[in-house]
C-alpha cells in the first residue's frame, strides 16, 4: 500500500512516537487522523503543522480510550471524518510501575483497558469495515517486554501481551483483506523519571548500547503500510536487541 494518498488514524498522535509517527506518514503524502486525549495543544500544533508544511488534511478526534461508550463514538467520528480508514495505528499506551504487593485493582483496569481493550474495540469497528471495503491494515505499538516482562511492571507487562494476542486474532479473523501486525520497541525515549543508575542498566543489557528514536519506530510503521504487503500476524522488534540478550 503506498501511503500518499493514503487515510491514516494514528492512536496517541499528539506527542513522542504517535507525533513522530504523524510526521512520518505526512511526509510521505497520507493523510491524518490525530487521536488524543488530555494533550489538546499538542494536537492543534501538530495539526498545523502538518497542514502549513505537507499540505495533506489532518483531523482531530478527542477521546478516552479507557472508556467503550468512547472507543464507539471515536471510532464512527474517525471514519466518518475521510469516509474511510486505509490504516489503523494503534499507538495509545498507559505506562507506569505497579510494584508487586501494591498493585491495586483500578491499576490492573486501567492498563489494560487502553494497552488492550482499545486497541481490541476500535479494531473490531474498524477492521470489520476495513474487512468490508476489500482492504486496510493495522499496527499495533506492543513492547518487547510483553515477552519478557519487566520486574515493578507486571500489569503493564501483561497488558502488551494480551495486545499480542488479540493482533494474533485480529490477523486471522481479518484476513485476507486486512493485514494486522505489530511493532515490539525496546527503550525508545527515556521516561522523563528515569535515574541515571536505570539507564546504565538498561543499556549494559541492550546488544546496540543505545537507546532507540521515535524514528525508529515510525520507521517501522511505515515498513509495514507500504515495504511489505505479504506480511499478516508479525511481529517486528525495534529494540536495540534486548530480545536476544
Amino acid at each position: 500500500m503506498k501511503l500518499r494518498g493514503a487515510k491514516v488514524m494514528v492512536t496517541g498522535a499528539a506527542k513522542r512516537v504517535g507525533r513522530e509517527t504523524a510526521l512520518q506518514i505526512a511526509a510521505a503524502g497520507g493523510s491524518l487522523l490525530i487521536h488524543f486525549h488530555r494533550s489538546e495543544k499538542a494536537a492543534r500544533q501538530l495539526k498545523a503543522r502538518i497542514e502549513k508544511k505537507y499540505g495533506v488534511r489532518v483531523f482531530l478526534v478527542q477521546g478516552d480510550l479507557g472508556s467503550y461508550e468512547q472507543i464507539e463514538r471515536i471510532a464512527e467520528q474517525a471514519w466518518q471524518a475521510f469516509g474511510n480508514i486505509d490504516v489503523l495505528v494503534h499507538n495509545a499506551s498507559t505506562f507506569y510501575p505497579t510494584p508487586l504487593g501494591k498493585v491495586s485493582e483500578a491499576e490492573w483496569d486501567d492498563l489494560f483497558a487502553v494497552n488492550a481493550k482499545a486497541p481490541f474495540f476500535l479494531s473490531q469497528d474498524i477492521g470489520l469495515r476495513m474487512k468490508k471495503r476489500g482492504r486496510g491494515k493495522i499496527i499495533h505499538i506492543a513492547d518487547w517486554a510483553a515477552k519478557h516482562p519487566y520486574q515493578g511492571y507486571i500489569p503493564y507487562c501483561a497488558s502488551k501481551a494480551a495486545l499480542l494476542a488479540v493482533a494474533q486474532g485480529l490477523a486471522k479473523s481479518l484476513a485476507p483483506q486486512v493485514q494486522v501486525n505489530s511493532i515490539l520497541p525496546g527503550p525508545v525515549m527515556w521516561p522523563d523519571d528515569l535515574g541515571e543508575k536505570v539507564k546504565r542498566s538498561v543499556l549494559k543489557q541492550t546488544p546496540l548500547a543505545r537507546i532507540g528514536s521515535a524514528e525508529d519506530v515510525a520507521s517501522a510503521v511505515k515498513f509495514f503500510i507500504e515495504g511489505n504487503d505479504f506480511m499478516t500476524g508479525s511481529e517486528l522488534h525495534v529494540d536495540g536487541g534486548r530480545h536476544i540478550d
